[in-house]
């Protein structure tokens, strides 16, 4: 009954309140008598008659509502609440003589409808950078349409007063530049672990937000595939990451993430960790680590991108690059006299942000990744060394699988032949870091070498079954005698991780060679 009416009365008057600018209200009629307590509510209570016209009267800080004209005596009043409840007041509502009732309180806290819950600011940029370039393209052509319907005369004209004014101009630009720089010198961060220093324009609980979202949508898109806890697969994935929670406690990130694992049914060899500790693990990768030691290592250099905030990062630069892009797409429109050449143009831009900043960086956080996914798994007591030859697989599997192989500057990963050299490099500080760790001693046989020696004998198998057939072919043809095709050995399908880690070691390689 007193709801709706009390709610909008008492919103515009603590607006009345905010604004300080109006100092009386006439011609409002009242059905009930409003007066607020300090208990950061008001009070309402039914009255037969308030006069028609009524004062706002300001006295320091407080509004005060003074009648014009008899006031009637009223039942006891009734405290209405934030939440609108309505409860039993036990203090009079006639103030003594002489004394003002004041009418409104600062209330932060009230809400005249349910909270609404702010979108992270990284979602709010995703759902608005296309729209950015779109304006973007309107406002250039927009300004060409404007200059090229200009008649000479008018376009003498604004340039003699644009250059009149160059100095307010080229002041306006510095000042813009000075606001810009600033802006990101207060938005500098350190890398934990590394202590890079990096720019974060998001914080870390909108991203964490936007991360738990993202969790959903996998966990929605993935809830046919997911493996039970119970099952092995999901139990050595589990170990692993306890692993390396418990050996790299000393690290802040670490401790204070909710790492939460979920093995996915699927054939594609990948791993991802999303910032906010939820783990995926495709069966398919599962397949292509041939040992515990490379699983490892891939869930170290995952979990390492979420320990740094690899994502908040590069979300950071790509919101410059697109604001920068913004400019620079505006003035292509503006400039090129054919929509024809804009396009032009503007593809080019593209290309231009993708290869000379976006994937670049997004490699050196690859590296970056690698390194310290190295020392955690060095921490961790796993063999370090297992990471070059993981990538070695990766590199043999491509080939098998007959993917195209890119160069490394048109990629946002660097090349497998990159990383086993860097890892290779990092391998002897990564075995000291170990040892220091209490770890024990690893065998002397190296992984490397046996991957290597395992796919010299594969090759030369290989090779010799090739000049056998090639033999047999040349023999045939000359005896003019139909011979059976020789037996080819069985070809891994499409998309299957190769098994040389694992199987090559044990059934390929003689014993010998596992002595030396």
């Amino acid at each position: 009954m007193f709801s709706a009416f009390y709610k909008q009365v008492y919103t515009r008057l603590v607006k009345l309140d905010m604004l300080c600018t109006l100092t009386s209200i006439n011609r409002l009629r009242f059905h009930s008598v409003i007066r607020c307590c300090g208990a950061r509510h008001f009070h309402c209570r039914p009255s037969l008659f308030v006069s028609a016209r009524t004062s706002l009267m300001r006295t320091n800080s407080s509004f005060y509502l003074k009648p014009r004209g008899p006031v009637t005596v009223s039942p006891p009043s009734l405290c209405l609440r934030s939440g609108f409840r309505l409860d039993p007041c036990i203090t009079a509502f006639r103030p003594p003589p002489g004394h003002r009732v004041p009418l409104i309180v600062q209330s932060s806290e009230f809400h005249s409808s349910g909270r609404l819950r702010a979108l992270p600011a990284p979602l709010i940029w995703l759902v608005l950078k296309p729209l950015q370039k779109f304006m973007a393209i309107i406002l250039g052509r927009s300004i060409r349409k404007w200059w090229m319907a200009l008649p000479p005369n008018k376009k003498q004209l604004f340039r003699e007063w644009t250059w009149r004014r160059r100095w307010h101009l080229l002041g306006a630009g510095s000042g813009l530049l000075i606001f810009i720089s600033l802006l990101f010198l207060t938005h500098l961060d350190e890398s934990p672990i590394t202590g890079r220093t990096r720019l974060l324009l998001f914080s870390k609980e909108a991203f964490m937000e936007l991360a738990q979202s993202t969790a959903e949508a996998y966990m929605e898109e993935f809830k046919d595939s997911l493996i039970a806890p119970s099952d092995h697969r999901h139990q050595a994935v589990e170990l692993v990451v306890q692993t390396l929670v418990q050996r790299n406690k000393d690290i802040a990130e670490m401790s204070s993430v909710p790492w939460t694992v979920h093995v996915v049914d699927g054939t594609p060899i990948n791993a991802f960790v999303l910032p906010n500790g939820e783990i995926f693990v495709f069966t398919g990768m599962l397949d292509a680590v041939a040992d515990i030691h490379q699983l490892v290592f891939v869930l170290g250099h995952e979990m390492a991108h979420a320990l740094i905030g690899h994502a908040a990062e590069q979300a950071s630069l790509s919101h410059v690059v697109d604001l920068l892009s913004v400019i620079l797409l505006t003035a292509i429109w503006a400039i090129c006299p054919r929509d024809s050449l804009a396009l032009l143009g503007q593809w080019i831009q593209s290309k231009l942000v993708q290869f000379l900043f976006e994937r670049p960086y997004s490699r050196k956080l690859e590296a970056e990744a690698d390194q310290v996914g190295l020392q955690l798994a060095a921490k961790a007591c796993a063999d370090v060394r297992a990471g070059t030859v993981f990538w070695q697989q990766m590199e043999i599997n491509d080939q098998l699988t007959g993917q195209p192989t890119i160069p490394e500057w048109l990629s946002t990963h660097p090349s497998h032949q990159n990383r086993v050299r860097q890892l290779d490099r990092l391998v002897p500080e990564a075995l000291e870091l170990r040892a220091r760790c209490d770890c024990p001693a690893l065998p002397e046989v190296d992984p490397r070498v046996v991957f290597y020696q395992s796919v010299q004998l594969l090759l030369d198998k290989i090779e010799k079954q090739e000049m056998m057939e090639k033999k047999e072919k040349n023999e045939k043809e000359t005896a003019g005698v139909m011979l059976p095709h020789p037996q080819t050995p069985p070809v891994l399908a499409q998309g299957s991780p190769p098994q040389l880690g694992g199987v090559l070691v044990t059934s390929a390689l003689p014993q010998t060679l596992l002595s030396k």
